[in-house]
């Protein structure tokens, strides 16, 4: 069983490659700058910005199975922006072409390395900030491409129930790194532990749930 995680070079993917690794498991990371150095982690490339680069993960992959796909990827351009003067149009296509199509297309590219794996899940790090029910103002960008990533798992859970393909949107918590900043409440640790647990839970019986890394089931 492999799992191959998306934006793993840093924060929450790499506490996750990290975990995977040091439990004896096969895992691929995938990076866009140089890759890190992390004992038992196999790395590829993978640029979101760019639309042909998940058939260019694909192709890298061969036949190779992969029993845990994480989406992970993600950025948020838009933070501390001022309604009055921000939240530029490139941020939005950037932050789209990342956060949404790139969840999207990775999946699309690599579903004929899920599909011959046994019990093949897709995992989709979105965020709370996506939900109708904590429209709170402001940071308008990311928080619309997350609603995006979260109605994408719910529609992808159905089209692969199918094929026994499991989906599940997670949210991470609001965590400790260069994104979630120092007023976060968890660490990446605690954040890991608690996305692994999920992704073990996930099966065709619990697809296309949204959840919370300690398991608390949220809102759409």
């Amino acid at each position: 069983m492999t799992a191959l995680v998306t934006g793993a070079s840093r924060g929450i993917g790499r506490g996750l490659v990290e975990a995977a690794a040091a439990a004896g498991e096969a895992v691929i990371g995938t990076h866009r700058g140089p890759a890190p150095a992390v004992a038992g982690v196999d790395w590829l490339p993978l640029d979101l910005r760019d639309p042909e680069s998940p058939r260019a993960l694909a192709a890298r992959l061969g036949s190779r199975q992969i029993s845990l796909l994480v989406c992970n990827a993600g950025v948020y351009p838009d933070k501390g922006d001022t309604l009055d003067t921000g939240f530029a149009a490139s941020d939005w296509a950037e932050t789209f072409a990342v956060n949404v199509a790139g969840v999207f297309l990775t999946v699309q590219a690599l579903l004929p390395n899920l599909a011959t794996a046994a019990a093949p899940r897709v995992a989709i790090i979105a965020s709370n900030m996506g939900s109708s029910s904590r429209a709170r103002g402001g940071s308008y960008i990311y928080r619309a491409s997350k609603a995006a990533a979260i109605n994408l798992g719910r529609n992808l859970a159905i089209d692969l129930a199918p094929r026994r393909i499991a989906v599940g949107i997670y949210h991470p918590g609001w965590v400790l790194t260069r994104m979630g900043g120092d007023g976060a409440d968890i660490d990446i640790d605690t954040a890991v532990a608690g996305l692994r647990r999920r992704f073990a839970a996930l099966s065709p019986a619990t697809s296309g749930c949204f959840e919370s890394y300690d398991g608390t089931s949220l809102e759409f």
